[in-house]
């Protein structure tokens, strides 16, 4: 620590950090461009002068740039010094030179950076009266729009997008006053971390495409603390609503999770929320179509198929909150409750809940992936089953930047110094996968193998670290790269293991478990990381109900009534199979989208989508987090039947006589007294009672205008706003904002504004130090802690021969909700099928040519893309995309040519 002088007022401050960093954190202002706790000090701005002087005594001082300033004990400086003020609003003036005079049409306004430090300057007129310099605008693809004119130099954005991120189509060129931030030539940006360049930038160059269809203020939008459902990382986002529609989302920041930044899939895979054919009332089938009912006609007719003395059996889901599943096993007795999970998912999630629940080794969050300097990912193409891990392994492989900046007595955020020092040195990051991903660029090495190969990996590094782990026979090639990486994690100071669903492979979970085991036993800084299939499959295994599998045995074709919570099923089980099971059965579906399920159905009743409803989830390293209902649709609609789902089953249970939950805290409650798994998940934000000064909290911000038209075209009175009994937050501008930032818990913090601030980086003021936790501590609870020790998993056979399905799972795709939005269906490569190159040759099938491929009750005809990087005896097929059938690892297959 240190003290620090400004102004005349001592402060004591973190002494690692710079000048800017420290009194940011003590929430004082400076006004800044290039500077991003992400992405430390360049100094290129100008922006953030202050006057330091060499002790008390000096009167004179010397203007400095707080943000290449370090925060030394018995610093004395100045940010309100008249020459320094005079300064930072010069370089404003300068800066604003040639940038446009646009804000009223800009889609920035209302939440740029600019606009707030230009304001905190006190600049308010140009001097510039000549031509201004202009730029030609660049296609950017689905995602970013992009308006260079309004472009102030301050590289942030090729500083997050190349150096951050690893993306390489995105540059500067030009020199001087007239430089250029873009591709080479147009196109679509290449890395799947793009969207974060539209809250990264502090003006209007880069902006989100997909809000300018239906553009809205930030100030006119309603918000809510949220969680993404693209994968399982639970990274924390803020969707924003205005008239019924989900119009953008934002990052919410969370140390530990998201940080500042989020996956492209979780940024625009929002459309799904938004569609036009998805039920919004109660469907009926007469015939072959279906009838819209009532709310109460189809609850009735719901009770009454449930009455009707069939056998009744629940079918859950992974993509639904744990309220709306314990709603469900409630309904139907934990005995006829199925978590809706295919029975490999279900047992592969099942084998990562045993790995971090009972093994010696912590879960990683994504900030300790961050901070790990050594990483074997056996197994696991995060990119496409958890890509904010993806981020995170290229920041664990940057993290030697820090390690010989610190050698070298150099801080850490002085960025051109640092990279000076590390020139091209990583930390070492070994990948094992079956085909090359992304990573492989920055990797120290790699193996392609499949999973039996990958599991012989696994298990030889941990013998090689811990003689008594299981010995496994392998090749001298496999065996010296397993000495390797075991003596590079030996000799990490924080080792992380990185595995998961994703192979398909119990082996291979077991092996990446056995490596972490044997680690732990020399360092106790190990841990681990495992990817899981959806939101909620860690919460869902946690209920410990049998599989979909065990589900259609057990119906058979006999008379049941099975009630299908939030799940397509085709998307998990074969069409013959659920024909089977179905052949006699009456389907009740409860869901938000039109599937191949709620087609088939006899009743439909329309969920609340994420945005529409409360819930908690469970995310990849069993943290309980809740997310709020960011608008009720019933306000724009009064005849939208659509609500969560557990309120469907609770009035389900009324209409049969049985006690049933108003409020989503009864129905926390009573999950955790049924479930003990689930004991704490109430802790996972304050409950519907918390106020501040007796007050709600606001959804949308205080200057929220024209709701009093939001329904005009409805009804010319304005009807009062829908009052939330489920939580502490009201619809609407009404009750306390954002500026009581110490008072309001993390997990109710809707959007980022604080007085003066009103772009991201206003979640300064809500840190406890600027980039490092939330003042009271993030959102979310951890449902269970690593035990001590475990023994070593054994060694499984070997699969058998011949050709095996090998899922691959596309970023952009394969994830079921938000491959229904269209800009990410844009990114969405077409169907394929990929062959080894030996495979291909031995089979007379050449790339690109069209191939029949066979498995299971499927036969499919997809062009072939001959690959050198994928085992022999592996056929990939890009799971999810549309054309492709429900994947099981492991299958065998049979190619051949033509269609």
């Amino acid at each position: 620590m240190a003290k620090i002088h400004v102004d005349g007022n001592t402060y004591e401050v973190n002494g690692a950090d710079n000048l800017l960093q420290a009194c940011l954190s003590l929430g004082l202002d400076i006004p800044y461009f290039c500077w991003h706790p992400a992405l430390d000090s360049v100094g290129a701005c100008r922006q953030c002068a202050v006057k330091q002087y060499k002790d008390a005594d000096d009167k004179n001082g010397r203007l400095v740039m707080s943000c290449m300033t370090p925060a030394s004990d018995n610093t004395y400086i100045s940010i309100a010094d008249d020459e320094a003020k005079e300064f930072r609003e010069t370089i404003v003036s300068l800066l604003m030179t040639n940038h446009p005079h646009d804000c009223p049409v800009c889609e920035e306004g209302g939440h740029c950076h600019l606009q707030d430090m230009t304001v905190m300057t006190g600049h308010h007129s140009r001097d510039y009266r000549f031509t201004k310099r202009t730029h030609q605008n660049q296609y950017l693809g689905p995602f970013i729009g992009h308006e260079m004119n309004r472009c102030i130099s301050c590289y942030r954005c090729v500083r997050y997008y190349r150096d951050y991120a690893g993306g390489k189509d995105l540059g500067v060129f030009g020199s001087a006053a007239n430089v250029y931030f873009g591709r080479e030539t147009e196109g679509v940006l290449e890395s799947e971390f793009s969207g974060n360049l539209t809250e990264v930038c502090p003006t209007g160059v880069f902006t989100d495409k997909t809000h300018s269809e239906r553009y809205t203020r930030k100030w006119d939008m309603q918000f809510a603390p949220a969680i993404c459902t693209g994968c399982a990382v639970g990274c924390n986002i803020s969707p924003g609503e205005r008239y019924g529609e989900v119009r953008r989302i934002e990052n919410r920041y969370h140390s530990e999770l998201n940080g500042y930044f989020l996956c492209d899939r979780g940024r625009f895979g929002y459309g799904h929320a938004n569609l036009k054919n998805r039920p919004t009332h109660a469907l009926v089938r007469e015939g072959d179509s279906f009838v819209t009912k009532h709310r109460g006609e189809g609850v009735n007719l719901g009770a009454q198929l449930l009455k009707s003395g069939k056998t009744v059996i629940g079918i859950g889901s992974p993509r639904a909150s744990l309220e709306a599943n314990h709603a469900l096993r409630s309904l139907v007795g934990a005995g006829n409750f199925y978590s809706g999970a295919s029975a490999q998912d279900a047992s592969l999630t099942a084998l990562c809940l045993k790995v971090l629940r009972e093994g010696p080794v912590p879960a990683a969050t994504i900030k300790r992936i961050d901070q790990a300097d050594a990483v074997l990912v056996l197994g696991e193409d995060t990119l496409g089953t958890a890509a904010r891990v993806a981020l995170a392994l290229r920041q664990a492989a940057r993290g030697k930047l820090q390690t010989m900046s610190t050698e070298k007595k150099v801080p850490d955020w002085q960025a051109a110094s640092a990279a000076d020092i590390a020139q091209h040195e990583l930390n070492p990051l070994f990948i094992a996968t079956p085909m090359a991903t992304k990573l492989d660029e920055i990797a120290a090495a790699t193996l392609r193998a499949d999973a039996d190969g990958l599991a012989a990996l696994g298990n030889a590094v941990a013998h090689a670290l811990d003689a008594s782990a299981p010995a496994v026979s392998a090749d001298a090639d496999t065996a010296a790269l397993a000495q390797r990486i075991a003596d590079t994690l030996k000799a990490a100071k924080k080792p992380l293991i990185v595995s998961g669903t994703g192979c398909g492979s119990a082996a291979v979970i077991e092996a990446a478990a056995n490596v972490a085991y044997a680690l732990a036993k020399l360092n106790a800084e190990t841990a681990i990381s495992l990817a899981v299939p959806e939101a909620n499959s860690l919460g869902l295994a946690m209920f410990g109900a049998p599989d979909l599998d065990a589900a259609l045995a057990r119906l058979n074709g006999q008379e049941a009534v099975v009630l299908v919570l939030e799940n397509d099923l085709s998307r998990r089980a074969s069409a013959s199979a659920l024909d089977a099971a179905f052949a006699q059965s009456t389907v009740i579906a409860i869901d938000h989208q039109q599937t191949a399920t709620t087609a088939t159905a006899a009743l439909v009743l329309p969920a609340a989508s994420f945005a529409e409803g409360d819930g908690t989830w469970v995310n990849f390293e069993g943290r309980a987090q809740r997310s709020f209902q960011t608008y009720d649709p019933a306000y724009y609609d009064r005849h939208v039947a659509t609500q969560e789902s557990w309120r469907w089953i609770a009035q389900l249970r009324t209409a049969l006589g049985q006690p049933a939950w108003s409020k989503l805290d009864e129905v926390i409650a009573d999950a955790e007294a049924a479930i003990p798994a689930l004991k704490g998940i109430a802790q996972a934000a304050p409950n519907a009672e918390f106020r501040i000064d007796g007050a709600k909290l606001a959804r949308a911000p205080q200057r929220q205008s024209g709701r009093t038209a939001a329904r005009a075209n409805i009804f010319v009175h304005e009807p009062k706003a829908t009052q939330d009994p489920d939580s502490p937050l009201a619809f609407s501008m009404e009750g306390i904002n954002s500026t009581h930032a110490v008072e309001r818990p993390a997990a109710l913090i809707p959007f980022a504004w604080s007085p003066g601030w009103n772009s991201p980086s206003a979640w300064n003021k809500f840190q406890a130090e600027v980039g490092g936790a939330m003042k009271g501590g993030d959102s979310g609870v951890h449902l269970f802690r690593h035990n001590g020790a475990a023994p070593y998993f054994p060694l499984r056979a070997a699969g058998q021969d011949g050709l095996r399905l090998l899922p691959l799972h596309q970023h952009f795709g394969s994830e079921e909700l938000s491959a229904k939005a269209a800009p990410i269906q844009e990114r969405t490569a077409q169907a394929y099928v990929a062959i080894n190159v030996a495979d291909a040759q031995r089979l007379g099938i050449e790339h690109q040519s069209q191939t029949r491929v066979e498995f299971g009750d499927y036969s499919l005809s997809l062009p072939a893309k001959v690959r050198v990087d994928l085992p022999a005896g592996s056929v990939g097929l890009p799971a999810g995309l549309a054309g492709i059938p429900p994947l099981v690892a492991g299958a065998a297959v049979r190619l051949g040519k033509g269609g």
